[in-house]
């Protein structure tokens, strides 16, 4: 799961560093962020986040939005730049998942690759279904945050309650579904987990149901669940 995760966090923030120099922001580039080094990314407090409770963060971007083109489409389009790479690679290593599952894993069962393999294919596909719905929240620092901030005149109340106490709003929820998985007390008020299981069956969907499309054409009937 830990190997599935760096690969999903290094793309996730080099779809940032990329998009944000194409809108004319090279500061990403230069600061050696535009790279796929999971080194260059990994944040100490985020990846302990993953490690417990399986959400987290990696160090964010360096971006000046004053480079770019368009001030608004170019910051709008850096921050949804994770987002979005995090939900086309769960599309593209849905059908790598079944593929081994089907033809890889039965001719290696047993062996020690058999339950590697098994768990890292499969937590590539939820993992970057859950850092994409993760990100999406509208908390600070999250991408779901920096979109409503490209998109808004940064006034009001909620807006200035989300900047100045998202972080720890984020924090509290990691800590709560963590500590939810070892108190069954606390389970019924796992707000973050709600939200995500809910999410990612909506967000899960589409790609399930392309690829038993695809795949029935091809005389493999299957149903696909995560």
């Amino acid at each position: 799961q830990f190997l599935a995760v760096i690969l999903v966090l290094c793309l996730h923030e080099f779809a940032h560093a990329f998009v944000a120099y194409k809108c004319g922001d090279p500061t990403a580039k230069l600061c050696g962020r535009m790279t796929l080094n999971p080194l260059k990314h990994f944040d100490g407090l985020g990846i302990v986040a993953f490690a417990v409770a399986g959400f987290g963060w990696a160090k964010p971007v360096p971006v000046n939005p004053y480079n770019f083109r368009n001030y608004r489409v170019g910051s709008f389009l850096t921050s949804a730049a994770g987002i979005t790479v995090n939900y086309l690679s769960a599309f593209l290593f849905c059908p790598i998942w079944v593929l081994v599952n089907l033809y890889v894993l039965p001719h290696i069962q047993g062996l020690p690759m058999y339950y590697l393999m098994g768990a890292f294919f499969d937590s590539l596909v939820v993992c970057s279904l859950s850092f994409c719905i993760f990100n999406l929240l509208p908390f600070y620092p999250l991408d779901g945050f920096r979109m409503i901030d490209a998109c808004t005149k940064r006034q009001g109340k909620v807006y200035r309650f989300l900047r100045q106490y998202g972080y720890y709003i984020l924090l509290g929820l990691i800590l709560l579904h963590f500590l939810s998985g070892r108190t069954p007390f606390l389970y019924r008020i796992d707000i973050l987990g709600y939200v995500l299981n809910f999410a990612k069956t909506i967000f899960a969907e589409p790609i399930t149901l392309f690829w038993e499309w695809i795949f029935r054409l091809c005389g493999v009937p299957l149903q696909i669940i995560f």
